[in-house]
């Protein structure tokens, strides 16, 4: 559990790891998203990924994706769909600051993306949610994505990610 949501990620954020989403993320390896994906869907525990279910990508800020051109989380669920016949929707946004999560502590990231997630307008909520990241650290960022899901309806709401930050 991360800040109030049942998350998993198969592996820590370090090494080989880190290497991965930091090519996918800065470097615009938007093939690594393939096998990243499939790294996530071959690891994931029982159940966690269940017939049903809807694949929705941690949104970006606006600002963050014009500069990127891509949402990191977004390739990640696609490709993760291609691999499990899961549904994939991109149903929130990002609002208010485009002030970024790295490099800040626990507490700054705690109070950080706090009602900074909304539904896109004329979107979809599904009723089974599975939050897909590239790296989950406090939770901040999920819980605040959690609380928009469910506040419009969703029943059930998991978080994967590719990495998980140790010791935040």
């Amino acid at each position: 559990m991360l800040a109030g949501v049942e998350a998993w990620a198969p592996l820590a954020y370090e090494g080989g790891a880190r290497a991965l989403v930091r090519g996918l993320k800065y470097r615009n390896a938007v093939a690594l998203a393939g096998p990243m994906a499939a790294q996530m869907a071959a690891n994931a525990p029982p159940g966690l990924l269940r017939a049903g279910d809807t694949l929705v990508p941690v949104p970006l800020h606006p600002a963050r994706m014009r500069r990127r051109g891509f949402n990191q989380a977004e390739r990640l669920a696609s490709a993760l769909a291609l691999r499990t016949g899961l549904a994939a929707c991109d149903c929130l946004q990002r609002r208010g600051s485009a002030t970024r999560q790295v490099g800040r502590d626990r507490d700054e990231r705690l109070e950080g993306p706090a009602g900074a997630v909304s539904l896109r307008t004329g979107r979809p909520v599904p009723g089974r949610v599975v939050l897909i990241d590239d790296v989950a650290t406090t939770g901040a960022t999920l819980a605040a994505c959690a609380a928009a899901l469910r506040g419009a309806g969703a029943c059930r709401v998991v978080a994967v990610a590719f990495a998980r930050t140790l010791g935040r």
